[in-house]
């Protein structure tokens, strides 16, 4: 397991957050150095078509070792990291042989992980936990999926006697600013299907994720001396309140779970004159989603209906736009590739956790253009923040969900898609 621990190292000391504010693809300059280390380190574990274009997607491929036909398939992660909190300058460090107490991030600054606020870290007593230093994230996210994609290749490579068929690994940038898909090749991958090492806690496979929209609402405002600002004064930011005031009670990110959608205000700014909001739109069901989507624009009618007399103009501008949908639609008629990841982690004892990701994946995207992408858990906790964390026998398990997934995939008559796509109907 050290081996994969300081893999794993290595990738998250390379500072590669990515920026939603860029037009470049990748989006920072910085996300180069990780991707031409990945491009060797493939090249050294004897990955054959090792390729790189010029928006960092790397594309790789180990070659059958069985004599009758496999489907071709894919195991998919990002190298991004978040741009809600520095990824710069990462400083893991590693507790082994987790006693089930407080671990000290940073004595200096009194942060600490604690499993009385953060429960989960219980679940993994005795094992070797990796943290951050309290300054930085991570970046499990994804990195842990990456390591893991990239040992279990090798483990595949080093080991010819376990039967697999044609695997495509593929690794992009920009995904945490919801890039991830949009210049992968699809065609090109060559898969039928692929799997995104992608998700948290140890088990968890996902094939269901949030249909999602942006939401971006200008208030225009007048200033007036607020002397003489009787009649006058229109204040965008008290506008700007007003309307997050007319969201549905408790439908945030903080009082949801499982499929319940919700609205996110995360950005506000302005001043009398204008103020820019921003928030997210989330919903598993479609026509939940579209009446989401629909409630902000009537706010934003109700209000310019209200001021239109007295001031002659719309003075709330609702921008709506799709993020990306629900993977469901396009993974349920090919159902049996979730049967053989939750096969894979039955067979190696792992219980499976299915569940809606309330959240997105390039999977989502992926799915829908043409490439069925379902979600498999990297083993990390707490992403895009300081108490992020990865035990490092959860990336060794996930290493051996991929070749086991593998393994199960080029067992004879082990896919029958007619037979299978009948019994998920």
């Amino acid at each position: 397991m050290q081996h994969i621990i300081d893999r794993f190292i290595s990738y998250v000391t390379i500072d590669t957050e990515s920026d939603p504010n860029s037009k470049t693809t990748p989006s920072t300059e910085k996300q180069w150095n990780l991707a031409n280390k990945l491009v060797e380190d493939l090249k050294a574990i004897g990955l054959q078509d090792v390729t790189i274009d010029d928006k960092a997607y790397i594309m790789a491929t180990l070659p059958s070792n069985v004599d009758h036909e496999v489907p071709t398939i894919g195991f998919v992660s990002h190298f991004d990291t978040s741009p809600d909190f520095s990824g710069a300058n990462v400083k893991p460090q590693i507790v082994e042989n987790y006693d089930g107490k407080d671990i000290v991030l940073n004595a200096e600054k009194n942060i600490v992980l604690s499993p009385n606020y953060f429960k989960d870290l219980l679940l993994y007593k005795g094992q070797t936990i990796i943290t951050t230093d309290g300054t930085t994230l991570l970046g499990a996210d994804d990195k842990a999926g990456i390591t893991e994609i990239v040992s279990a290749m090798e483990y595949l490579i080093q080991h010819p006697e376990i039967k697999h068929g044609k695997i495509r690994i593929g690794f992009t940038p920009d995904e945490e600013i919801g890039r991830g898909a949009h210049h992968f090749d699809v065609e090109k991958f060559g898969a039928q299907w692929a799997y995104t090492m992608d998700g948290s806690q140890i088990g968890e496979l996902e094939y269901e994720n949030f249909n999602a929209a942006g939401a971006k609402i200008t208030f225009k405002g007048k200033s007036v001396h607020p002397g003489y600002a009787k009649g006058k004064m229109i204040n965008s930011m008290l506008l700007a309140n007003e309307f997050i005031n007319e969201l549905p009670k408790g439908e945030t990110p903080q009082e949801t779970k499982g499929y319940e959608g919700f609205f996110h205000v995360h950005h506000i700014k302005g001043n009398i004159e204008e103020t820019v909001l921003e928030l997210i739109i989330r919903d598993h069901n479609k026509k939940k989603f579209e009446k989401r989507k629909e409630l902000i624009h009537k706010i934003a009618k109700q209000f310019n209906k209200k001021f239109a007399k007295k001031f002659g103009e719309d003075i709330v501008i609702a921008e709506v736009k799709d993020q990306y949908y629900n993977m469901k639609e396009k993974v349920l008629p090919v159902k049996h590739i979730v049967d053989i990841a939750e096969k894979a982690m039955r067979e190696l004892n792992i219980k499976p956790i299915i569940k809606p990701i309330r959240g997105g994946t390039d999977g989502s995207q992926l799915s829908f253009m043409g490439l069925p992408c379902p979600n498999i858990f990297a083993g990390g906790h707490n992403f895009h923040g300081k108490y992020e964390y990865v035990p490092a026998e959860s990336i060794q398990k996930a290493t051996e969900v991929i070749v086991k997934i593998a393994e199960l995939t080029a067992i004879p008559g082990a896919f029958d898609v007619t037979e299978k796509s009948k019994r998920t109907k």
